[in-house]
């Protein structure tokens, strides 16, 4: 009896293995985003790891303003410091034949045995050759330097030139970004690393340092050793210790590693929730049709549970097909995305790794998706008596079915009023197809706004909050007379001053690392906006902080927030939350610019000028630049823009590829499942009509016209669950570097209901030629 319950498995999958295939080719893509999201959550993270336990990055780090060397021993002295060391850091400006405007440069001293250099190029420096450096590799393949080269560097005002003698990269800068900004830009800040006494002589720090490298013993937490670090630097300037998960670095990758984690627990159980309807459906409709075939089985003496494993196979072989194809194009996608994680975050190795469990757990979860499926359908196989399920189903009573006037039948002919009366008995049936090919849809239309919310993004943040052409950071703060000089350099329409002071906020128990930006009142180049992108005017002591940020602190407006400034006279303040902001870009805190200089005593200073520039006179304007001591750097509008982009693209970017292609995957397989089904549930009706005289196109018309509405009336109910399903989408794919946009994005839905109809329109072609090819004999042989 198992050998007849085998071929029977063998001869329904054959019969049915275009369905089979669609719902396969579902679960296949449910189990291949779950495998390829936790392989890129598991490489990302044993790679950044590994990669920061070989070059020993520092735990803590800890600026300060100054600080002798001899403090090397009571720092080292602390408990919980298995190792320290001081370093000195600057900033200066590079000024290359190639750039029209001069590059923020991070000056480093070499190092010892923490947060070591990995050399791509060249050679370390010599000891007895002060002018030696080493170039960030990234930096120096973007600029085509190469060891040899001759830099033209001013640091602390005065002009120095160094012979690039190696390229080096450092897990400390895996993710660089110039001064003030968030997003990274190879070929715009340069990193460069020289002998300690050297920069020691250029920064007038002989005999100090400025920041200390700390790593972490496990003996007390680490907050502890942050306090008491806090406490011994005081004296010298301390800036606030701070650990590595803050250092801009880490924290970036980190979030793409907890946006990728989200994301992986959000969006495969959608697949395979889809995989196990359609599969519902499917079983639930063949057991209908195969009611005498189970009435016998069980009338030769098959039991209820062998004839419920027989069913329960069958969607077990769909679902363990299409989970063993998903975890090979998961481990094969995952490899790829893991290569392209390597490229953008500057890893020196990969170590690409997949858990055997998370194998073994896509494969159980598709065969646990499976099975829930079939077990609502089991109830049903298990309640049928041989003898009523070996007499044919007791006629629907259609007395009450829809009726036609002489008005109707002038506009409706035979097959629509036939499709129209099978919709109307059937609504149940009608129901399920309508939300299974909703489901569909709404996978599109949540992928297309997470595409589309990027770009929203890139044009909020590159057109509307930040219209100027062109950002200028001064080498230290300076009195606004500096913006009436550049007002009047040719070239320059419009000025407005800025000013970044590093602060800790701190609301309740959450704080936040970050920077407090200063505006004019009402400011014209760079603004807050808020949620209805007007823009907000910074009036009195208070702050307006972005929603991200407002969000991390959970603080509202009219609450009571402490400001820990970390520059010059370091005040504390308590200052009220007036506004919030809405920004795609970052977490940013804005304050009126003379609030913040009075908060400061420092009035009339300003770190920073947002330029609105004449085309005309650019070129001009940038050689002016160039000769400006006081000037560190210069960030064209148009680079950021770009340079946003090609973060959107790259990394994430390409995991976002990916998943809206299998989400219109998807689409097409739900829709060619449904009728599919459709035709095989059908398939002896539809003979009859022929028979009757139908033409093969009447006798489609009467089974794609269902389809055809069905499918009409499935598009507003996934466009709904599309934008709910874009809002916990979006909130995967949001990181502390930008925040993804759920909104109603006309587009998308437009593009997810053509997705729709076109995969209709295919469905129903194959359908068609099913019917054309017909075997009416065949169809209406009773089965046995």
């Amino acid at each position: 009896m198992a050998t007849m319950l085998n071929r029977k498995l063998r001869r329904d999958l054959w019969q049915i293995r275009g369905q089979a295939l669609a719902i396969g080719l579902v679960v296949a893509l449910g189990v291949m985003l779950l495998v390829m999201m936790h392989g890129l959550v598991n490489s990302l993270g044993d790679t950044r790891d590994s990669y920061y336990q070989r070059y020993r990055l520092a735990e803590v780090f800890a600026p300060v303003k100054r600080a002798p060397k001899r403090l090397l021993r009571a720092v080292s002295a602390l408990p919980g410091v298995a190792l320290a060391e001081g370093r000195i850091i600057g900033a200066g400006r590079l000024t290359l034949p190639t750039e029209e405007v001069p590059i923020p440069v991070r000056l480093v001293s070499l190092p010892g045995r923490i947060n070591q250099l990995r050399l791509t190029a060249g050679r370390l420096p010599e000891p007895v050759r002060q002018q030696e450096v080493l170039l960030l590799n990234t930096f120096a393949k973007a600029q085509g330097l190469r060891p040899g080269d001759r830099l033209e560097l001013t640091l602390n005002g005065r002009r120095e030139r160094l012979t690039v003698v190696g390229l080096a990269m450092a897990p400390e800068f895996l993710y660089v970004t110039p001064p003030g900004e968030l997003v990274p830009d190879d070929g715009r800040f340069a990193v460069i690393w020289m002998h300690g006494e050297a920069l020691a002589d250029a920064l007038d720090l002989n005999g100090a340092v400025n920041e200390f490298l700390i790593r972490h013993s496990t003996n007390i937490p680490l907050p502890a050793l942050i306090a008491a670090l806090d406490r011994l630097l005081a004296p010298y300037g301390a800036l606030g210790a701070y650990p590595r998960a803050e250092h801009l670095s880490d924290r970036f990758i980190h979030e793409e590693i907890d946006g990728l984690r989200v994301s992986a627990r959000i969006l495969p159980p959608v697949f395979l929730g889809v995989a196990a309807f359609l599969l519902y459906i499917m079983l639930s409709r063949m057991v209908q049709a195969e009611r005498e075939q189970i009435g016998l089985l069980k009338a030769f003496g098959h039991s209820n549970p062998e004839v419920g494993l027989h069913y329960l196979r069958f969607v077990l072989v769909i679902a363990l097909g299409g989970a063993l194809a998903g975890v090979g194009l998961g481990y094969g996608c995952g490899y790829y995305l893991a290569g392209v994680y390597q490229l953008y975050y500057h890893f020196p190795y990969l170590m690409f790794r997949i858990e055997p469990e998370v194998l073994l757990l896509g494969t159980l979860i598709s065969m646990a998706a499976a099975s829930a499926g079939c077990m609502l359908v089991l109830r049903r196989v298990w309640a049928l008596a041989p003898v009523a399920a070996m007499r044919p189903p007791v006629p629907t009573d259609f007395s009450r079915s829809l009726r036609f006037g002489p008005g109707w039948r002038r506009w409706l002919d035979q097959p629509a009023r036939m499709v129209l009366r099978q919709l109307w008995r059937r609504p149940v049936r009608a129901l399920l197809t309508v939300l299974g090919i909703a489901l569909g849809m709404a996978l599109s239309v949540a992928m297309l706004t997470v595409m589309s919310g990027f770009e929203q993004a890139l044009n909020l943040q590159f057109g509307v909050i930040d219209r100027s052409d062109a950002t200028l950071t001064f080498t230290e703060p300076r009195g606004s007379s500096s913006l009436y000089a550049l007002g009047h350099v040719p070239g320059v329409v419009a000025v407005e001053g800025v000013r970044e002071v590093p602060v800790i906020l701190r609301h309740d128990r959450r704080y936040y690392r970050g920077a407090v930006t200063g505006l004019t009142v009402a400011p014209q180049l760079y603004r807050a906006l808020d949620n209805r992108q007007r823009p907000l005017r910074l009036e009195g002591e208070g702050l307006v902080l972005a929603r991200p940020l407002a969000t991390r602190l959970d603080i509202a407006p009219g609450q009571l927030l402490r400001v820990e400034v970390r520059e010059g006279r370091r005040p504390v303040l308590t200052v009220p939350v007036t506004a919030v902001a809405d920004t795609l870009l970052g977490a940013p805190a804005f304050m009126s610019l003379a609030a913040l200089n009075r908060a400061m005593k420092e009035p009339d200073r300003v770190s920073g000028a947002y330029l609105r520039l004449d085309r005309a006179q650019q070129a001009r304007l940038y050689r002016e630049l160039k000769t400006m001591p006081v000037v560190a750097g210069v960030s064209l509008r148009a680079e950021r823009r770009a340079a946003f982009r090609q973060v959107m693209d790259s990394g994430a970017g390409a995991t976002r590829y990916i998943i809206s292609a299998m989400a219109g995957i998807i689409t097409f397989g739900i829709v060619f499942n449904a009728a599919r089904v459709a035709f095989a549930e059908r398939t002896r009706e539809l003979a009859c009509l022929r028979i009757l005289g139908m033409t093969s196109a009447e006798t489609g018309l009467v089974l794609l016209g269902e389809l055809g509405g069905l499918t009409l009336a499935a598009l507003p109910l996934g466009s709904l669950l599309g934008y709910g399903l874009s809002q916990a989408a979006a909130a995967g794919f949001s990181t502390e570097l930008y925040q993804v946009s759920a909104e109603l994005d006309p587009a998308s839905h437009v593009w997810s209901v053509l997705t729709v109809l076109v995969s209709a329109a295919f469905s129903a072609v194959l359908v068609q030629r099913d019917i054309n090819r017909l075997d009416l004999v065949s169809a209406q042989a009773i089965r046995d």
